[in-house]
């Protein structure tokens, strides 16, 4: 194993009275560190990471930076889209409050064309990217300079972590690297929408083992339970629509479990509140339950959620999304043409995990209704016998 130190700063402001203004008000650490690095770019050559924030990115691909029309035009068939706006949502809204609490009563302090809500959006956009948790700390977040370089690979198991005794950042390898060899780092068991989400790229089609994608299960407004199964899901957690992942190798018990609530009929209304608590991510849960009166309907209405993604994934991979009006500049149409690829890869990677899920429940289904058809012949063929 090959250890690559690099030194732990302590985080000292350039200038101490915005530090000082933002503890005192007790701001936390992602939004506390987020006007840390707006404060030090803003001093650029001034700051003593002045060499490490110009190597930054101005303005990367994850989908905090898509706009909402680009969000709607690409990501249409895509649950990380969703994902995407409740990001943007809630960095929007911590600015909003700083500004409300702070920075509008401290203006010498915290200057609009300093901090506002690009600047906001571009640091939190790093910190999605390069922030990283060190186990020996009790999983405290930092910004390790130039570590955070590191390209991404889901093919090797490496760690960043805090060593006391050299009080630095070392990097520990799973394998010896030669002199020029490019050496990876890994960001974690990421689906390809995560990736796209936090770091701004897509794995080519098939290289992520750790890929999903998030299949949407909802409750019918017509049931007549409508209400006590909603309240059922509230009371852990859960709401309607609900997000499960599907992977290449099945789905998770919390899906079936989900599906079981959606159809079963009123005459079950006592099993509601299990099935809601075996639908939530819970450690009692993991075991899942069964109801063999209802597999059946559960996999079809399973099988229809997901028939109906695939839909909506082949219409924007056939259509390649509504196209613009008027005229491009030569950096839009780049920056259209990125975008375009980095979704349609997307969508490519998860609608082959929804033709996999498909399969799998059309072929389970079809030996259930073959088995029972089985059964039913010979059920008949034994009344046939003993009526002659």
């Amino acid at each position: 194993m090959r250890q690559l130190y690099y030194y732990l700063e302590r985080r000292e402001w350039s200038c101490p009275e915005v530090g000082n203004v933002l503890k005192k008000n007790f701001v936390p650490d992602w939004p506390l560190l987020a006007s840390y690095l707006i404060s030090e770019a803003s001093l650029m050559s001034s700051s003593r990471w002045n060499r490490y924030i110009s190597a930054l990115p101005r303005q990367p691909y994850s989908l905090l930076y898509w706009t909402p029309s680009e969000l709607d035009t690409y990501l249409v068939a895509s649950q990380i889209r969703a994902r995407a706006i409740e990001r943007i949502t809630n960095v929007i809204g911590t600015y909003n409050d700083l500004k409300l609490r702070i920075f509008s009563k401290h203006p010498e302090l915290f200057p609009e064309e300093v901090f506002n809500i690009d600047t906001f959006l571009w640091s939190f956009g790093i910190l999605f990217s390069r922030l990283v948790r060190l186990p020996s700390m009790n999983g405290k977040v930092a910004l390790v300079p130039w570590a955070d370089m590191l390209n991404h690979s889901p093919e090797v198991e490496t760690f960043l972590d805090y060593d006391k005794s050299s009080q630095g950042i070392f990097f520990m390898t799973d394998q010896s690297y030669q002199p020029g060899e490019q050496v990876f780092i890994s960001y974690g068991k990421k689906s390809n929408g995560e990736l796209l989400l936090s770091y701004g790229f897509v794995p080519k089609d098939g290289t992520n083992p750790n890929d999903s994608v998030e299949l949407s299960l909802s409750l019918n407004k017509s049931d007549k339970c409508y209400k006590e199964k909603l309240e059922a899901l509230r009371k852990h957690g859960l709401s309607t629509p609900q997000r499960f992942p599907l992977q290449i190798t099945g789905w998770p018990v919390e899906m079936m479990a989900y599906s079981y609530l959606v159809v079963s009929p009123p005459n079950m209304s006592r099993q509601f509140e299990e099935m809601a608590a075996a639908s939530s991510n819970g450690t009692a849960s993991k075991m899942g339950i069964k109801y063999p009166e209802l597999e059946e309907k559960a996999l079809q209405f399973i099988l229809d959620c997901c028939e109906l993604s695939i839909s909506k994934y082949t219409k924007f991979l056939e259509d390649g999304g509504t196209p613009d009006s008027g005229e491009l500049s030569a950096k839009q149409a780049n920056r259209k043409s990125l975008l375009k690829k980095m979704a349609t890869d997307l969508c490519t990677s998860e609608r082959r995990i929804l033709y996999r899920t498909q399969y799998i429940l059309r072929r389970r289904l079809r030996d259930m209704r073959s088995g029972e058809l089985r059964a039913l012949t010979l059920f008949n063929g034994f009344r046939k016998l003993f009526k002659q």
